[in-house]
């Protein structure tokens, strides 16, 4: 490195590795290839190997392993409690719920549970509306059901249509209440099994032995009520909700699903001997030349090696302007090329590409818990058991005060306390929320590691941004020539380049790739030294010249003084100002910038609209990071920070009672970013930043940011409408259910209507969640 860059960023030392080199692993080879692949005996199966060759068996060429072979058993999650994770289907033994593949996959997929419920709601409306009507008919005027149909034959046929309803289609909910008390985990379904079960074991026996029951039972005919189309109208709503809530859970996948289905299918490979063929995306091997035809989607992440043309990357990055390509620039896998044709070079493959580490982190964090869940969780613990005691209470209650038969009323209105209060709504509130923002910041560039991100980012009020790769581009340019005089512009930038030529610094590289834009002629040098510390010296023909910063002028007894004073003007404009000196003369100042980027002056302002502080921290000199701080209105600067002292001054930041967001793209930055409150990789930076961060800018620049914060407000705003929806419904259909309002009004919740109510509150609060997706962020 040549250290005359003092004033430079420290963080820019991470452009010398690629992000590709970083994600390689040590697997086979086949010239210097790596293929990412295993090939197997189309005889042997047993015959594994990373390399292609011949089968040691048989002396058959080994072919490339079918994709399905490295697939991976499928995993089970509960989507309310992502802790439990099973290795097959079943329920949740805490909420009772189904659980849900772990992965999503692109193609259309039945859901088991959904064609279970389905069949059962069904086959429960068949049987349902025969019964209600036989039940509820005598409500209608001019109808006397005891002339049409005769108390002991209804009862009869009202047991032989409900006992299937509630059996059959109601089972899985008895099973479920029966493993919540077992696993003593009372949820829903404990509420569900215990509301239908009292009201059909009721009627049940009220059918089969009426004489039994006490006055207190009887109405004015002095016949015991039954109560089977109270119980079968439950179950058939239920499954009615369960079906609706489903399908729109299945919803909440659907950013998933569309990233998935981005990817194409096949890539057409260019062998050695220049031959073209179309193989399967999972053959694609790391170093495979890729041709890519107009219009044609990029099969894999890679690098152009041939070719100019425009992509869409609008479904990764969220930006709908096309971006131009050209030889050496990189490529993302499913974006859309433009008119011209492309050959690429495929470096991350499978897994590795950015598409799939998107997918991956989109479903973990759909699948994570907001810290705002613990509370409902402590809620609901509690929830259940109170109904339970509410629904005794009401029993009690009613059967000593209330109307005759208050046995009767005592029982039915028991039963709908016990049906309506089903916390249901509740414990879906935040998860479907945090499903749908996931997928919601997905499709516009904005990755969420977890669950508790997407919650605290909406508390940031400091962000502190790294400047290299962060508020600039990350790669300097050449930007001023000056001349001492006895000298041109044209020879100091031929020396300066020819010199810098035996140095990898950024700073050197963008000297040389300015003076060959600028069509200067480089010499050969000889005798190249670095100096530590000030810059580098050495001989170009006949000339001994030196390059560096002021201490290396001093040190050489180089009197630059008539050059200091337009340095230190350049410095104040961001500039690096790097003196060149020609047999121990000064020659002249070459000055490098790393441009600032074109959105990032926006989101300042943005930001700054939201009301967030920020602050600078560079390894620059303070001149260099006051320049840049003025043009683009940052509030404090912190200058001349090593890397290791980066997360040190969050944590100060953090004494003094701010709420920390650090956004960076080096690896000297990832400390910081775990250090603070909500880590922010910008993702055209490093792997291991990306790792250390809370969230992930895909296309590494500070919009994105203000995206996310404005997605974070939205998100808990529609957690807590359906917090209020669900704690509301519950406050206001607890009481009424139990019969507060029949003193005064003389109104009761029938359990049917109670069970319409609950199904519904379960609905409402997936169909708010599913607004996210409409939000214009």
């Amino acid at each position: 490195m040549t250290p005359h860059q003092q004033d430079h960023d420290h963080s820019t030392s991470h452009e010398h590795a690629s992000p590709e080199a970083q994600t390689e692993a040590p697997e086979a080879r086949v010239n210097g290839r790596q293929t990412g692949a295993q090939y197997t005996c189309p005889m042997h199966p047993e015959i594994v190997r990373n390399a292609p060759g011949d089968c040691p068996k048989c002396g058959m060429a080994l072919e490339p392993a079918a994709p399905q072979a490295a697939a991976q058993k499928t995993e089970w999650i509960c989507p309310m409690h992502p802790e439990i994770v099973r290795d097959e289907s079943g329920d949740c033994p805490k909420c009772g719920m189904a659980l849900e593949p772990r992965q999503v996959s692109a193609d259309a997929e039945e859901n088991p549970e959904l064609i279970d419920m389905t069949r059962r709601f069904w086959v429960g409306v068949a049987l349902t509306v025969p019964l209600f009507l036989l039940a509820m008919g005598g409500m209608v005027p001019g109808v006397d059901m005891a002339v049409l149909v005769p108390h002991g034959i209804r009862v009869w046929l009202e047991l032989a249509l409900a006992t299937p309803v509630v059996l059959w289609s109601g089972w899985p909910f008895f099973v479920r209440g029966y493993r919540s008390v077992i696993n003593t985990s009372p949820n829903m379904f404990t509420l569900i099994a215990l509301g239908t079960g009292v009201a059909y074991l009721y009627s049940l026996i009220a059918a089969v032995f009426p004489h039994i029951f006490p006055l207190s039972f009887r109405d004015e005919a002095g016949q015991v009520s039954v109560y089977f189309e109270a119980a079968a109208v439950i179950v058939t709503l239920v499954l009615l909700g369960q079906v609706m809530e489903l399908r729109a859970r299945g919803q909440t996948n659907a950013a998933i699903k569309a990233l998935l289905g981005m990817a194409p299918k096949t890539a057409r490979r260019i062998s050695d001997d220049g031959s073209e063929e179309d193989v399967a995306l999972e053959q694609v091997q790391i170093g495979d030349r890729l041709r890519v035809h107009p219009g044609e989607k990029v099969p894999v992440d890679g690098v152009v090696v041939e070719g100019n043309s425009s992509l869409d990357e609008s479904m990764i990055t969220g930006e709908p302007i096309p971006v131009e390509k050209k030889t050496d620039d990189k490529v993302i896998g499913a974006t859309i090329n433009g008119t011209g044709a492309l050959v690429i070079e495929a470096h991350r493959v499978g897994s590795d590409t950015l598409l799939a580490q998107i997918v991956q982190m989109v479903a973990e964090a759909s699948r994570s818990r907001a810290p705002i869940q613990n509370l409902v969780d402590v809620v609901a613990a509690y929830f259940v058991p109170a109904v339970v005691l509410a629904a005794v209470a009401t029993f009690i209650i009613w059967s000593l005060f209330g109307p005759e038969p208050a046995m009767a009323y005592a029982l039915i209105n028991a039963v709908a306390v016990l049906i309506i209060a089903c916390p249901c709504a509740l414990g879906l509130a935040t998860p479907m929320s945090i499903m749908v923002a996931s997928g919601k910041g997905a499709s516009m560039g904005v990755l969420f590691k977890n669950a508790e991100a997407i919650q605290t980012l909406r508390d940031v009020d400091t962000l502190v941004v790294d400047k290299t790769g962060t508020l600039t581009e990350g790669h300097p340019r050449l930007q001023d020539v000056v001349a001492a005089e006895g000298f041109t512009e044209a020879q100091v930038l031929s020396l300066a380049a020819t010199l810098e030529r035996g140095s990898e610094h950024p700073l050197a590289a963008a000297i040389v790739q300015g003076a060959e834009a600028h069509d200067v002629t480089l010499e050969r040098y000889t005798d190249f030294a670095s100096v530590t510390g000030k810059g580098v010296t050495g001989r170009v023909g006949e000339q001994q010249v030196a390059l560096g910063n002021r201490a290396l002028m001093e040190s050489l007894d180089i009197e630059a003084s008539a050059l200091a004073e337009r340095a230190e003007s350049l410095r104040a404009e961001g500039k690096t100002a790097i003196f060149l000196a020609v047999d121990g003369k000064p020659a002249g100042l070459v000055t490098v910038a790393d441009p600032i980027k074109e959105t990032t002056a926006e989101a300042i302002r943005a930001l700054h609209e939201e009301g967030i502080r920020i602050v600078m921290l560079t390894g620059d000199s303070q001149t260099t990071a006051e320049a840049v701080a003025k043009e683009l209105g940052i509030d404090e600067i912190i200058a001349g920070v090593l890397p290791e002292q980066k997360a040190e001054k969050v944590k100060a930041l953090q004494a003094e009672g701010r709420f920390v967001a650090m956004a960076g793209d080096g690896i000297n930055d990832a400390p910081a970013l775990a250090q603070a409150q909500v880590g922010i990789a910008m993702g055209t930076g490093t792997d291991v930043a990306m790792e250390s961060a809370g969230v992930t800018l895909v296309k590494g620049d500070l919009m994105g940011i203000v995206r996310a914060r404005r997605l974070s407000r939205a998100t808990m705003r529609n957690i807590k409408q359906n917090l209020f929806f669900a704690f509301a419904y519950n406050s206001l259909g607890v009481p009424i259910a139990a019969g507060v309002l029949y003193p005064a009004f003389g109104l009761l919740l029938s359990p049917i209507f109670a069970a319409a109510a609950m199904s519904l509150s379960s609905v409402s609060v997936v169909g708010n969640a599913l607004r996210l997706r409409r939000t214009n962020i």
